[in-house]
């Protein structure tokens, strides 16, 4: 069952650590300060903290950007794509940084093959939004090296799924 989650996790788990730039008041993407050109540059900092020991299988990206065992681009326009690989409500596209809308619809999901146990999301910064959700021992790891490599993270929704 333990592989199951790791398999689950690994399909889904890049893909949902959905990065996300933040406008600000201005609409200027650009406000504010991050050392991340991309959110995908967030995403690959995380993935450079695991040891290896605790390095699993990874895909990222969505269907047009997939890669193995990194962290990819997702093409936000593709909004049934983020509704159901990141827990996206479609209707909400462009309120991607909205924690709560995410959480609603992650948490009122129905899984098909098993169910995961955490939702984590984390603030990173002031520009980026990153939701992972699975095995609570991998988000928890996945948790600790964001807060530790991002600067400026803090979480802002961390519950059970189920």
């Amino acid at each position: 069952m333990k592989k199951i989650a790791a398999v689950f996790l690994a399909a889904v788990m890049i893909t949902a650590l959905c990065g996300c730039t933040k406008q600000g008041s201005s609409g200027n993407k650009d406000e504010g300060t991050s050392k991340y050109a991309q959110a995908v540059d967030v995403l690959d900092a995380v993935a450079k903290a695991y040891a290896e020991e605790e390095a699993f299988a990874m895909y990222g990206g969505d269907q047009e950007n997939a890669v193995m065992d990194a962290p990819g681009k997702f093409d936000l326009s593709k909004t049934e794509e983020m509704d159901n690989t990141l827990g996206l409500p479609q209707d909400q596209a462009d309120q991607i940084d909205d924690a709560e809308a995410v959480k609603s619809n992650i948490l009122g999901k129905q899984w098909v093959c098993g169910s995961p146990e955490t939702l984590v999301i984390i603030q990173a910064g002031g520009n980026y939004v990153v939701t992972a959700y699975g095995n609570g021992e991998m988000i928890e790891t996945f948790k600790n090296h964001a807060l530790s490599v991002i600067d400026g993270s803090q979480v802002i929704v961390e519950t059970p799924i189920g």
